[in-house]
């Protein structure tokens, strides 16, 4: 029996090292990768007028899809912020997906909204639409109220209703700067094959919100809300544009994409049968794309910002990543066929392996290592050159990687100048090895679980609402 254990051990210690030296290599490349990247686009960001740009050479109307479901907290300043954008054309359409709640009572309020009419342009199909409306007050907003469906039903019933050649998704708990369309059309018109742009998500609680703009950026008061700024930094800027120079971009958020609709429509719109809708769509197009030899490109920006409120409590926290978990693994699962498929180039053979090992089963290579060091610390003969090397890889890689992130932005774009929030954020890097990354392994691992169970559902998310400041 103890050699069998001691056997499960040794074999876990040499998969978790394995992993955490892959991951870790993979994330330093990326970080490299990213930190070129950024300094080429802030360079170029400066000697560009971007809005002078877009018009002069003919901005693409964009319909914004914003699915809204019990966001009677957040869903009048995010709202305001959608219409105070500076964009030549484009169209606001909320939809409200059946909200219990008054999400629509307080949009009616606050935007005079009246019934109308307004032509579907797809054959998508979704939960019954009980009415439409448009504000007296903003010609260009819209709202479209259904009978629940879920957040990817609600994106095709708004997918349905839109008019123009791009649209873009966003949750209706989020803010975007004024300047963001504007900057992340621009890849739609520098290269024609552009078929979806993702940019950059950051955490708007402890900031102030005035006239639907963020106007005070703070770290926030709530440290998990604080390690998920240092999460964000991380995924985005190390991750996501290291990714995108390899024109590999895999995971669009769900909180902030444009995509040209006809390719979206074409490939069968957005899935209801899964809770991570906007990574499987992504992963779809690279699919669609390739099947049928469709020349594309997927992107990421840094510079096109949406805010959006983050959990606060370790329950709902929880239930978010358990979703995230959930929905990556019915991603990978529906498009198995991808895995080291060269038909699919590099997505098949490097970035689609990469989330199947490494971020689909990689809480449970973890978890499994965590274990195998309680078990010997329990059996009386610790192995100190396994615990120096698991709190080395484990621990001061793990650092070493969020300091690259802060790192990133504080070269880029500096969005918290104040030096206490600089220094918080280099503290945070050491501190989130110490709890927080347990307890996110921990979520993503009780996810394996909640899937075999066959949970499904997004779970209960709670807002507080943005902290708001009145317009003078």
């Amino acid at each position: 029996m103890v050699k069998a254990l001691w056997a499960f051990v040794w074999f876990c210690n040499a998969l978790v090292i394995g992993y955490f030296i892959t991951i870790s290599a993979v994330y330093f490349l990326t970080s490299l990768l990213a930190f070129g990247a950024l300094r080429n686009y802030v360079r170029r960001l400066h000697s560009l007028d971007t809005r002078e740009l877009i018009t002069s050479a003919g901005a693409p109307p964009i319909t914004l899809l914003v699915p809204a479901y019990n966001e009677e907290a957040t869903c009048v300043e995010s709202t305001r912020s959608f219409l105070t954008l500076e964009y030549p054309e484009y169209e606001v359409l909320v939809v409200n997906d059946g909200s219990r709640d008054r999400t629509l009572n307080r949009l009616t309020e606050a935007f005079d909204l009246a019934p109308t009419v307004r032509a579907p342009m797809a054959e998508i199909r979704t939960a019954r639409i009980r009415g439409i409306y448009r504000s007296r007050r903003y010609p260009n907003l819209w709202v479209v109220d259904k009978e629940n469906g879920g957040k990817a039903d609600s994106l095709n019933a708004g997918l349905s209703f839109c008019r123009t050649s791009l649209f873009c998704a966003l949750d209706a708990d989020s803010l975007i700067e004024r300047e963001a369309l504007v900057r992340v059309a621009r890849l739609f018109l520098e290269d024609r094959t552009t078929v979806a742009a993702g940019g950059m998500i950051r955490i708007v609680n402890g900031c102030t919100i005035r006239a639907g703009m963020v106007t005070d950026i703070r770290l926030p008061e709530n440290y998990l809300a604080r390690f998920q700024v240092l999460e964000y930094l991380r995924a985005f800027l190390a991750g996501r544009m290291g990714w995108s120079v390899l024109n590999a971009t895999f995971v669009i958020s769900g909180a902030f994409g444009v995509f040209r609709r006809s390719t979206v429509v074409d490939a069968g719109g957005f899935a209801v049968d899964t809770v991570g809708e906007d990574m499987e769509l992504v992963v779809r197009l690279h699919r669609y794309c390739r099947e049928n030899k469709i020349p594309y490109r997927i992107a990421y920006m840094p510079d096109p910002v949406a805010w959006t409120e983050c959990p606060e409590s370790t329950r709902v926290l929880g239930r978010q990543r358990d979703r995230w978990q959930r929905g990556l693994m019915e991603t990978m699962w529906r498009h198995k066929r991808m895995l080291l498929n060269p038909q699919y180039g590099i997505i098949g053979l490097l970035v689609y392996p990469y989330f199947f090992f490494l971020e689909m089963l990689g809480p449970i290579i973890e978890f499994m290592g965590y274990i195998s060091f309680l078990i010997v610390l329990f059996l009386g003969s610790p192995e100190m050159i396994y615990i120096v090397a698991f709190l080395l890889v484990a621990f001061v890689l793990g650092v070493a990687l969020s300091l690259a992130a802060v790192g990133l932005e504080e070269i880029s774009f500096r969005r918290y100048p104040r030096t206490a929030d600089l220094v918080g954020l280099f503290l945070l890097a050491v501190l989130e090895n110490f709890g927080y990354r347990q307890m996110n392994i921990w979520w993503r691992f009780r996810a394996v679980y909640s899937k075999i169970r066959g949970v499904k559902g997004w779970g209960k998310m709670e807002r507080k609402g943005f902290t708001t400041q009145a317009s003078k």
